[in-house]
């Protein structure tokens, strides 16, 4: 087995973390959690409210996913976290669902958390696969 390849993507928003934007291995690539940050202005305030910041956080992992020639097309399941699961829950999932076509949702999980980096009310990661 190949050794895995750490993708950092220009353009994208700079990680709060130490980690890359991106690993990669066999085809398989494994997205780092995006937060809702705008690329280039680490200091911007976050977008107000969970639509806002589910469009940036989707926004954030498409430009990724289109560092690496590939797009939400190539998406085979995505992990969501929300902080206020009850309260966010529905209007997090129709501003999600809206990225992809219909019929061609990756499989999914979605938990609630007590906190995110960055004060932020979502975060999603996502696993692709190379055709």
């Amino acid at each position: 087995m190949p050794l895995p390849e750490f993708h950092m993507v220009e353009g994208a928003p700079q990680p709060v973390a130490t980690f890359s934007h991106a690993a990669e291995v066999d085809g398989w690539v494994y997205l780092t959690g995006q937060m809702p940050t705008f690329p280039g202005e680490p200091d911007r305030p976050l977008p107000e409210g969970v639509e806002a910041q589910t469009r940036r956080v989707m926004d954030n992992l498409a430009i990724v996913l289109g560092g690496l020639g590939l797009s939400l097309a190539n998406v085979v399941q995505a992990r969501v976290y929300l902080t206020e699961f009850e309260r966010d829950y529905q209007a997090m999932n129709a501003t999600y669902q809206s990225y992809f076509a219909p019929g061609k949702l990756p499989a999914r999980t979605c938990v609630g958390v007590t906190a995110l980096a960055v004060g932020a009310l979502v975060e999603i990661d996502l696993v692709a696969r190379r055709p």
